[in-house]
């Protein structure tokens, strides 16, 4: 059953890359659920999650539940519950949402200038124009920044809203949209906000054990989403260097973990040729988690035309 107009595709192509080149998942994939998920009216479930991908026009909804799309490569966007968004366009370089009802988030470890990445509110568009942490909330009529840099337009009207701002839609005036501060420690506590950290911590686990597997396995395709067998969902690998989220994880390269020991942010990663441990450092004690961990079906790495950057070996090591 063709879920979703392009699904099919996608899937067969994921299929195909089991002996060949593998696909990167294109902007609108529903990477993650819980609860009431729907697409297009049709129920979704997690095990059809790999052959879920929101084409334009078409919308996703929440209703006790909560779910996160893949936009561009690093950026995600995810739902609170009885919340609705359309997806105008889905591509790499344009990107185009609008909130219908309820509460969205996105949070963007990486973002590519000259790229749109835009969401529409009550008719007002934010255009987002750095990496950070941005709120949408369709009942409240409300567009936030908890990091990172906001163009938000209105007609006639626009404004740039940095770390901190906000504007209350329902509250500009004839001539000018109106941004004010708000209280970042109440927006805290927010469900859509804590069960994005929670998210964002466990796709920075995955970014771990999907890194140190390129780094000793090889099968580098260049930065994007790495399909991660073990969490059983997309995580994001960077290019070169590492990443970090608005939450404060690290978001890792395979020449970083190549040059492991390394720890950050409670991880620490030992790499060795041919296994490679992934653990927990609290305390002064290590806490051994994966190690010489070889999933089945390996990592299925996104496109991306990376040549060896930061000085890791093309090949990976062996």
């Amino acid at each position: 059953m063709a879920l979703l107009a392009g699904a099919a595709a996608f899937a067969a192509a994921d299929t195909a890359t089991a002996t060949t080149r593998p696909t990167m998942p294109p902007p609108g994939a529903v990477n993650y659920i819980e609860g009431q998920v729907s697409v297009n009216g049709q129920e979704v479930s997690a095990s059809a999650l790999r052959n879920v991908v929101l084409a334009p026009n078409q919308v996703i909804d929440t209703g006790q539940g909560y779910a996160e799309v893949l936009l561009t490569p690093g950026a995600f966007l995810r739902l609170g519950h009885n919340s609705e968004v359309r997806f105008e366009s889905a591509g790499l370089a344009d990107t185009r949402l609008d909130v219908i009802r309820g509460s969205a988030m996105i949070e963007a470890e990486q973002f590519v200038k000259g790229s749109h990445l835009d969401v529409k509110v009550d008719g007002a568009t934010a255009q987002i124009e750095q990496k950070g942490l941005y709120d949408f909330d369709a009942n409240q009529q409300a567009v936030k920044v908890l990091d990172g840099k906001v163009k938000l337009s209105d007609l006639d009207r626009n404004t740039i809203l940095k770390k901190g701002n906000e504007v209350l839609l329902a509250d500009v005036t004839a001539n000018k949209l109106q941004k004010q501060s708000f209280d970042t420690r109440a927006a805290e506590t927010d469900p859509l906000y804590v069960w994005s950290k929670v998210r964002s911590e466990q796709e920075a686990a995955a970014n771990v054990n999907a890194a140190n597997f390129v780094a000793v396995n090889g099968g580098w395709y260049g930065p994007g989403w790495y399909w991660d067998p073990y969490w059983n969902f997309y995580s994001f690998v960077p290019g070169w260097g590492f990443a970090y989220s608005p939450f404060g994880w690290g978001f890792y390269s395979p020449a970083v973990v190549y040059a492991a020991p390394y720890w950050h942010h409670g991880y620490y990663v030992r790499v060795h040729p041919g296994v490679y441990h992934v653990g927990l450092y609290h305390g002064g004690v290590y806490h051994g988690g994966l190690s010489g961990f070889h999933a089945a079906g390996g990592f299925h790495a996104g496109v991306g035309g990376f040549h060896g950057g930061a000085g890791f070996p093309g090949g990976g090591r062996r």
